[in-house]
């Protein structure tokens, strides 16, 4: 996503000096092209029921740019489902999953006539009913379904094995059938899953696809009309350069082998595979030192700012835009938190770096920002959309002043 043209960075054809010189860092910076690009890349091989996870960037503006591109929202939250309207999204392109809605999340749900609530226990399905009937209405339904097939990937972000803590286990399928009996006002039309995020392992996609198959098949023998089976995402990402690359085209390929038969519309739910590779963090050295032969680099992120490397160790690649010398060292890149764990990467060989020079982080689109907080009192990070020679702030934070000032010291203090 980086381009350097005469020595001098550049994102699309805007220059990364004429940002640094409004926005302070660190600041997040995503590429609209690049979204673009993946976006029409993924429907192309597919199909044209892409529902971006909310999740892993809820910015409003690339909310809008998400729906400019006729695609829909996949929500967890009633937050989420606010933002993904207040954005434009048609409400009947809106599904609404999560595994703790409470009353108040399904009632809104149920009055904003959204395309699917897909409910995740037996006990949601009841109280779902129960508030349809109170409002008198009729609301369509989906069941999120738990296939117990391990991902492959890290226990932090595994969805789909019984223990895991979402979805209703397959073999209660005849339990939910039986309770739809009971739910007039309820109409089941889609069945959903999903298995886990970074996922490499062609063969769980496929063995999804056969459940979910097996699955759709049972109710449909029941007397209920599956319309829509969503496959969910959790497509791989290349966060290390070494990591073999992720061809989508074998999930078209499993897809057609299991679906080709039947009538479903079929439907996935990306988030980090559409936004990841077109968003940066922008950092600067604030600080360098060495403690017990560790050559370190203090830069002004941190775990506050992008906390995937201390919650999931993850790996980021970090780079370098201005080399003033032959002279590489070793370091260890971290934030200025006061945490042990704040560590962007450790043994990672640059040029001879100085205070004030400027690291890229890589691949931050997903869960960067979004999940990014106050904590040591540092203000949130700011966030740059790149659109050709244009470039906009779409998040601008408060000031850490504004922050304290919302604490409330009671009377009695």
């Amino acid at each position: 996503m980086l381009e350097f043209k005469n020595q001098l960075p550049f994102i699309e054809n805007t220059s990364l000096q004429e940002v640094i010189k409004v926005c302070e860092t660190p600041f997040y910076l995503y590429s609209q092209d690049k979204i673009i690009q993946k976006v029409e890349m993924t429907k192309k091989v597919l199909g044209e029921n892409i529902f971006f996870s909310v999740k892993s960037n809820s910015n409003q503006a690339i909310l809008k740019l998400m729906q400019s591109l006729n695609i829909g929202a996949d929500v967890v939250s009633l937050g989420e489902l606010k933002r993904s309207l207040s954005a434009g999204f048609d409400p009947s392109k809106i599904i609404f999953e999560g595994v703790g809605k409470s009353k108040d999340d399904l009632t809104f749900a149920i009055q904003k006539n959204i395309r699917l609530i897909n409910t995740e226990s037996l006990e949601e399905i009841k109280l779902l009913q129960s508030l349809a009937l109170e409002q008198n209405k009729y609301v369509d339904i989906g069941v999120r379904l738990n296939p117990n097939i391990d991902g492959g990937t890290i226990n932090k972000i595994s969805t789909g094995k019984k223990t895991d803590k979402f979805g209703i286990e397959i073999n209660e399928i005849e339990n939910i059938i039986n309770l739809m009996s009971d739910c007039k006002n309820l109409n089941l039309i889609g069945i959903s899953c999903h298995i886990g995020s970074q996922i490499s392992n062609i063969n769980a996609y496929k063995n999804t696809f056969i459940e979910m198959k097996k699955s759709a098949d049972k109710f449909s023998l029941s007397g209920i009309n599956i319309k829509h089976v969503d496959l969910g995402g959790g497509f791989h990402v290349r966060y290390n350069k070494n990591d073999p690359e992720f061809k989508i085209e074998n999930i078209k390929n499993e897809l057609d082998d299991c679906f080709s038969k039947s009538n479903y519309e079929l439907s996935f739910e990306p988030g980090r595979y559409l936004i990841a590779e077109a968003g940066i963090l922008v950092t600067s050295i604030i600080n360098a030192k060495q403690n017990g032969g560790i050559n370190y680099l203090i830069v002004d992120a941190g775990m506050n700012t992008l906390v995937r490397p201390a919650m999931y160790n993850a790996y980021h690649e970090i780079e370098e835009i201005t080399k003033k010398t032959d002279e590489t060292m070793n370091y260890t890149v971290a934030g200025p938190i006061c945490e042990s764990s704040d560590i962007f990467v450790k043994n990672i060989h640059l040029t001879k770096q100085s205070i004030g020079d400027i690291l890229i982080i890589k691949n931050t689109g997903a869960y960067g920002k979004v999940m990014s907080s106050t904590y040591n009192t540092r203000a949130l990070p700011t966030e740059v959309l790149i659109n050709g020679e244009n470039f906009a702030i779409i998040y601008a934070p408060d000031k850490i002043e504004k922050n304290i000032e919302e604490d409330i010291i009671p009377s009695w203090l």
